[in-house]
């Protein structure tokens, strides 16, 4: 091989102009993706920091606006045109409640989302004797001894317990009083309401056998329910709030429809909490002037659901059989309904084991029978609501508890006297209630069932407190008219004397007050 072609083997072989031309086009090319991607993001990213930033000055401007000039429509119709329909929305409510803020501020009674002030209620600080007092002589009366701070006593539970739950509500702090339509007030300058807290049903019954009469008999009675109403009446009648306005503003609870019965006649001016009018007069008690109230029921709660698989008994009653007045139904019910298969009727007392008894009765049968008492009225009634029983009333006579809110047609029956004593008829009646209407009518009773639960934070005492607060324009009324009228002796009530409880005693005008 020569030296040339040595040469030109060993020389080496440089790649062709076009490729390496080709190389730098393509590095530059993905230099230049790359950059681009690189700007894109922090583009997106600044966009994103841009919305955010746009949207919290946005929420900032939102929020002073509605604090600081809440009752600025203007300021609230442009917000909702510039930010989404949601957060105007929400904007729409902060204004509503800082309004509501602004108002209870002025009126410290009146907590956000009311729709009104609270009724301001002084509660009477009773001699101990009216209240605890009471307490104590149960206890005596039953074996138990006289003890030092009488307010360590238990209230013993019975039907007519609403005066307990009433008196330890107002006892307690407002901040736990949650929902309560009232506010308990110290000034009685500041009441709206004034509230008598004696325990009118628990004297009635302190003493286990009211005496015959015997001087030996009279001897034994340590207590007596008369002689406590009377001082009472002696004792609120010298009160300076109960004058002003002949008691008009007074709330007194006589739960027990023989509560208060000797001096009746001298508050029936005031607000009555009571169970029912079997044993008022029209010109007494009225469902204008008065709230009815539910006994406090004496069997347990049923907590489960709705659902008729264990309800195998058709209808329930376990009850006193022989009854006075009205209550003498009892007895013929017996008669046509104790030899029905799948109907359990029995005569029963009020101890603890009847108690348990009736409680597994009713949590077990689809219906309960409430015929009428002594009264038109009974505990059987909410007995049975809170047992998801549904009640078979047979009472012509009753009025019930918080008919504003409640429509009890659509958790019970109602029978007339007359079709349920024909034989045959009620039980042909429930047997032809489908399980769809069974269900229906458990649903609904589940549904109110609180409204009857003295112990419910939420319960019975708050409806009972909404009903009397909604007697305080009637009252004013009143008052304000008294203040005017010559009272003038009618033969017949007048509408506004079965309203007001007026006599229709002649009295002249009040003197005109010039100063």
């Amino acid at each position: 091989m020569s030296e040339r072609s040595k040469a030109k083997r060993s020389k080496p072989i440089s790649p062709p102009p076009h490729s390496s031309t080709a190389f730098l086009t393509q590095a530059h090319t993905l230099t230049l993706t790359q950059n681009l991607v690189f700007t894109m993001a922090r583009k997106s990213l600044l966009l994103k920091q841009t919305l955010a930033t746009i949207l919290i000055i946005l929420i900032v401007y939102a929020l002073i606006s509605t604090f600081l000039s809440p009752a600025n429509s203007s300021s609230s119709s442009k917000l909702e045109a510039t930010l989404p329909f949601s957060f105007a929305n929400s904007a729409a409510a902060i204004n509503e409640f800082s309004r509501e803020l602004e108002l209870s501020r002025d009126n410290p009674e009146k907590l956000p989302g009311e729709s009104a002030p609270r009724v301001k209620i002084y509660l009477y600080d009773l001699p101990r004797r009216f209240t605890h007092g009471v307490v104590e002589h149960h206890s005596i009366a039953r074996g138990g001894r006289p003890v030092d701070d009488v307010t360590l006593l238990k209230y013993p539970g019975h039907q007519h317990m609403g005066e307990w739950y009433l008196f330890s509500d107002l006892m307690r702090p407002d901040s736990e009083r949650i929902g309560s339509p009232v506010v308990r007030v110290l000034d009685p300058d500041e009441a709206d309401l004034f509230y008598v807290s004696f325990f009118s049903s628990l004297s009635l019954i302190v003493n286990p056998i009211r005496a015959s009469g015997s001087s030996q008999d009279q001897g034994q009675v340590l207590y007596s329910d008369e002689e406590t109403q009377e001082a009472l009446l002696e004792w609120l009648e010298e009160q300076e709030y109960w004058k002003r306005n002949n008691g008009r503003d007074h709330v007194i609870i006589a739960q027990d429809p023989n509560a208060l019965y000797k001096v009746i006649d001298r508050i029936k001016n005031s607000i009555l909490l009571v169970s029912d009018f079997g044993r008022l007069r029209p010109d007494q008690a009225s469902l204008v002037k008065d709230v009815i109230l539910p006994y406090s029921h004496r069997i347990n709660t049923f907590n489960g659901d709705v659902g008729v698989g264990n309800r195998k008994t058709l209808l329930f009653f376990m009850g006193a059989r022989y009854r006075k007045e009205g209550g003498k139904i009892r007895d013929l019910l017996f008669q046509v309904l104790e030899k029905e298969g799948d109907v359990i009727i029995r005569h029963g007392t009020q101890s603890r084991e009847n108690r348990r008894a009736a409680s597994q009765g009713m949590h077990t049968s689809k219906f309960c029978l409430n015929p009428a008492g002594d009264t038109p009225s009974a505990c059987r009634l909410f007995d049975s609501i809170v047992s998801l029983c549904i009640p078979v009333i047979i009472s012509d006579s009753i009025v019930l508890p918080f008919e504003d809110v409640i429509d009890y047609t659509k958790i019970g029956i109602f029978v007339d006297s007359t079709s349920a004593l024909k034989p045959g008829f009620l039980v042909s009646m429930l047997r032809a209630v489908t399980t769809k209407r069974l269900l229906q009518f458990q649903k609904e009773l589940k549904e109110i069932k609180h409204y009857f639960q003295y112990e419910e934070q939420n319960g019975t005492v708050n409806e009972i407190w909404h009903q009397v607060s909604q007697k305080l324009p009637l009252v004013k009324l009143m008052i304000n008219r008294e203040k005017r009228l010559v009272k003038r002796e009618l033969t017949e009530p007048e509408c506004s004397c079965l309203c007001s409880n007026e006599s229709g005693v002649v009295t002249t005008l009040k003197p005109l007050r010039l100063l």
